[in-house]
Protein backbone atom coordinates (compact mmCIF):
# COMPACT_ATOMS: atom_id res chain seq x y z
CA UNK A 1 0.00 0.00 0.00
CA UNK A 2 2.80 2.53 0.64
CA UNK A 3 4.93 1.58 -2.00
CA UNK A 4 1.56 2.47 -4.32
CA UNK A 5 0.86 5.33 -2.65
CA UNK A 6 4.58 6.27 -3.22
CA UNK A 7 3.59 5.53 -7.37
CA UNK A 8 0.86 7.97 -7.05
CA UNK A 9 2.74 11.03 -5.34
CA UNK A 10 5.86 10.17 -8.19
CA UNK A 11 4.26 13.18 -10.38
CA UNK A 12 2.97 15.99 -7.33
CA UNK A 13 -0.78 15.77 -8.62
CA UNK A 14 -3.08 17.99 -7.37
CA UNK A 15 -5.66 15.26 -7.17
CA UNK A 16 -5.13 12.02 -5.91
CA UNK A 17 -7.79 9.07 -6.21
CA UNK A 18 -7.26 6.21 -3.12
CA UNK A 19 -9.30 3.18 -3.23
CA UNK A 20 -9.52 1.52 0.36
CA UNK A 21 -5.62 3.35 1.09
CA UNK A 22 -5.48 1.76 4.70
CA UNK A 23 -6.42 -2.27 3.76
CA UNK A 24 -4.63 -4.86 4.97
CA UNK A 25 -2.32 -2.55 7.38
CA UNK A 26 -1.65 -3.16 11.12
CA UNK A 27 -2.78 -0.28 13.43
CA UNK A 28 0.16 1.51 13.65
CA UNK A 29 0.58 1.58 9.79
CA UNK A 30 -2.99 2.77 9.61
CA UNK A 31 -2.44 5.76 11.86
CA UNK A 32 0.81 6.54 9.92
CA UNK A 33 -1.07 6.50 6.99
CA UNK A 34 -4.05 8.70 7.51
CA UNK A 35 -1.23 11.07 9.18
CA UNK A 36 0.45 11.01 6.07
CA UNK A 37 -2.45 11.80 4.18
CA UNK A 38 -3.77 14.45 6.00
CA UNK A 39 -0.04 16.33 5.70
CA UNK A 40 -0.40 15.97 2.01
CA UNK A 41 -3.81 17.79 2.49
CA UNK A 42 -2.98 19.95 4.46
CA UNK A 43 0.78 20.91 3.22
CA UNK A 44 0.66 20.78 0.00
CA UNK A 45 -3.14 21.12 -0.98
CA UNK A 46 -3.52 17.85 -3.02
CA UNK A 47 -7.19 16.67 -2.84
CA UNK A 48 -7.88 13.31 -2.07
CA UNK A 49 -10.85 11.14 -3.46
CA UNK A 50 -11.29 8.55 -0.93
CA UNK A 51 -13.43 5.25 -1.23
CA UNK A 52 -13.38 3.16 1.16
CA UNK A 53 -15.68 0.75 3.59
CA UNK A 54 -13.54 1.46 6.39
CA UNK A 55 -15.42 4.07 8.65
CA UNK A 56 -12.51 5.21 10.68
CA UNK A 57 -10.91 6.23 7.69
CA UNK A 58 -13.53 8.26 7.03
CA UNK A 59 -13.62 9.99 10.55
CA UNK A 60 -10.29 10.43 10.30
CA UNK A 61 -9.46 11.58 7.03
CA UNK A 62 -12.93 13.55 5.20
CA UNK A 63 -14.12 17.07 5.31
CA UNK A 64 -16.47 16.32 2.96
CA UNK A 65 -18.51 12.76 2.32
CA UNK A 66 -20.36 11.74 -0.76
CA UNK A 67 -22.85 8.60 -0.24
CA UNK A 68 -23.81 7.11 -3.50
CA UNK A 69 -25.78 4.51 -4.22
CA UNK A 70 -25.82 2.16 -7.52
CA UNK A 71 -24.27 5.21 -9.15
CA UNK A 72 -26.64 8.27 -7.79
CA UNK A 73 -25.46 10.98 -5.39
CA UNK A 74 -27.36 10.73 -2.11
CA UNK A 75 -25.73 12.74 -0.14
CA UNK A 76 -23.10 15.43 0.04
CA UNK A 77 -21.76 17.80 2.35
CA UNK A 78 -20.36 17.13 5.72
CA UNK A 79 -19.80 14.21 8.58
CA UNK A 80 -21.32 16.31 11.13
CA UNK A 81 -24.35 17.27 8.49
CA UNK A 82 -25.05 13.56 7.59
CA UNK A 83 -24.82 12.99 11.40
CA UNK A 84 -27.80 15.61 11.60
CA UNK A 85 -29.81 14.31 8.71
CA UNK A 86 -29.86 11.05 10.17
CA UNK A 87 -30.17 11.56 13.57
CA UNK A 88 -29.11 13.79 16.33
CA UNK A 89 -29.14 10.91 19.13
CA UNK A 90 -26.09 10.89 21.24
CA UNK A 91 -25.18 7.91 23.50
CA UNK A 92 -24.90 8.09 27.45
CA UNK A 93 -22.51 4.91 28.44
CA UNK A 94 -22.77 4.33 31.73
CA UNK A 95 -20.64 2.01 33.78
CA UNK A 96 -22.69 1.04 36.90
CA UNK A 97 -21.07 0.46 40.38
CA UNK A 98 -23.22 -3.15 40.93
CA UNK A 99 -25.62 -4.03 37.87
CA UNK A 100 -29.40 -3.24 37.89
CA UNK A 101 -32.15 -4.41 36.02
CA UNK A 102 -34.42 -3.28 34.84
CA UNK A 103 -32.66 0.14 34.05
CA UNK A 104 -34.90 3.20 33.09
CA UNK A 105 -33.81 6.93 32.66
CA UNK A 106 -36.70 9.62 31.90
CA UNK A 107 -35.75 10.78 28.85
CA UNK A 108 -33.36 8.12 27.79
CA UNK A 109 -33.78 5.05 25.36
CA UNK A 110 -31.84 2.04 27.16
CA UNK A 111 -29.93 0.26 23.71
CA UNK A 112 -28.25 -2.49 25.69
CA UNK A 113 -26.75 -3.59 28.78
CA UNK A 114 -23.65 -5.86 29.39
CA UNK A 115 -22.92 -6.27 33.09
CA UNK A 116 -22.09 -3.54 34.88
CA UNK A 117 -21.84 -1.20 31.31
CA UNK A 118 -25.13 0.20 29.91
CA UNK A 119 -25.94 2.44 26.65
CA UNK A 120 -28.62 4.95 26.40
CA UNK A 121 -29.64 7.10 23.70
CA UNK A 122 -31.00 10.64 23.90
CA UNK A 123 -31.82 13.14 21.67
CA UNK A 124 -30.01 16.44 22.27
CA UNK A 125 -32.74 18.56 21.29
CA UNK A 126 -35.50 16.99 24.05
CA UNK A 127 -33.01 16.78 27.48
CA UNK A 128 -29.14 18.28 27.72
CA UNK A 129 -26.41 16.02 28.10
CA UNK A 130 -26.03 17.89 31.47
CA UNK A 131 -29.80 17.17 32.69
CA UNK A 132 -29.55 13.40 32.16
CA UNK A 133 -26.50 12.75 33.50
CA UNK A 134 -28.10 14.48 36.58
CA UNK A 135 -30.61 12.17 36.56
CA UNK A 136 -28.25 9.12 36.21
CA UNK A 137 -26.40 9.96 39.10
CA UNK A 138 -29.49 10.65 40.95
CA UNK A 139 -30.73 7.49 39.76
CA UNK A 140 -27.92 4.87 40.30
CA UNK A 141 -24.30 4.59 41.07
CA UNK A 142 -22.11 5.07 38.81
CA UNK A 143 -18.27 4.39 38.46
CA UNK A 144 -17.62 6.16 35.19
CA UNK A 145 -20.21 7.28 31.98
CA UNK A 146 -18.54 9.43 28.49
CA UNK A 147 -21.10 10.59 25.78
CA UNK A 148 -20.56 9.35 22.36
CA UNK A 149 -21.72 10.05 18.95
CA UNK A 150 -23.52 7.28 16.80
CA UNK A 151 -20.67 5.24 15.38
CA UNK A 152 -20.47 6.06 12.05
CA UNK A 153 -21.40 2.55 10.62
CA UNK A 154 -24.75 3.35 12.01
CA UNK A 155 -25.33 6.36 10.82
CA UNK A 156 -24.41 4.94 7.38
CA UNK A 157 -26.88 2.29 8.22
CA UNK A 158 -29.49 4.34 8.84
CA UNK A 159 -28.91 6.66 5.93
CA UNK A 160 -29.28 3.11 3.51
CA UNK A 161 -32.70 1.84 5.73
CA UNK A 162 -34.35 5.38 4.96
CA UNK A 163 -33.79 4.49 1.65
CA UNK A 164 -35.46 1.20 1.37
CA UNK A 165 -38.45 2.46 3.80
Amino acid sequence: MRCDLVAALLHSPKILFLDEPTIGLDALSKLAMRDFLRKLNREQKITIFLTTHDMDDIEALCQRVLVLNEGNLLFDGSLSQLRRQISSDRILVIDLVTPESPLVLEGAALLKQEGHRAWFSFNPMHISAAHLIQKATERFAISDLSLETLPIEEVIARFYRTLSS
